[in-house]
């Protein structure tokens, strides 16, 4: 009996350590992917983890082969096959808006990979994201949609202004998991 009890102490406690863990956040970016679908050889990675507490997104986009200059990159509420509300901007071009993005939005390079932490202040909706409902600064609304497999990044180009190749993020706590 008091193995038992030893075992049953140890399998509870392992939901715990889990729900304690960081969340891995990860996408593949392709043209297959975009609303409309786009015939493109570019594509990226997005990784990311969200911290511990929710108040923050340490996030690396590494992409290439675009066929034109790239202009933006987000990440936008919307399911598979929807376009949504952009959200969080994760680079811009230019030096005025739209392209360049809120203030203190870092420079989109042509190729390579951007780096950066998002927070509530990053969360800046645009205007067409109104009918989504999540305010400025709702970082734990974009997290819950996150979580919830309805949100995605994309990069947007000179020759596909909606976006060129898009990622539906996908959240999970376990160290195991793949893609």
């Amino acid at each position: 009996m008091k193995k038992l009890a030893i075992i049953t102490a140890v399998l509870a406690a392992f939901p715990a350590l889990s729900a304690s863990a960081d969340d891995k956040i990860r996408a593949r970016l392709m043209g297959f992917q975009e609303v409309p679908v786009v015939s493109t050889q570019a594509s990226a990675t997005f990784e990311a983890v969200i911290s511990p507490n929710g108040d923050a997104i340490d996030y690396e986009l590494t992409f290439s082969g675009l066929q034109a200059p790239i202009q933006q990159s987000h990440i936008h509420v919307g399911q598979r096959s929807v376009n949504g509300g952009i959200m969080i901007w994760l680079c811009g071009t230019g030096t005025t808006q739209p392209l360049a993005g809120p203030p203190g939005t870092q420079t989109c390079p042509q190729s390579g990979t951007i780096r950066g932490t998002i927070s509530a202040a990053n969360v800046t909706p645009a205007a067409t994201a109104t009918a989504q409902q999540i305010a400025a600064g709702e970082l734990n609304e974009v997290i819950a949609a996150i979580r919830a497999g309805v949100a995605y990044v994309n990069i947007h180009t000179v020759v596909s202004p909606g976006g060129e190749i898009r990622g539906q993020l996908r959240a999970s706590r376990r160290e195991g998991d793949r893609d």
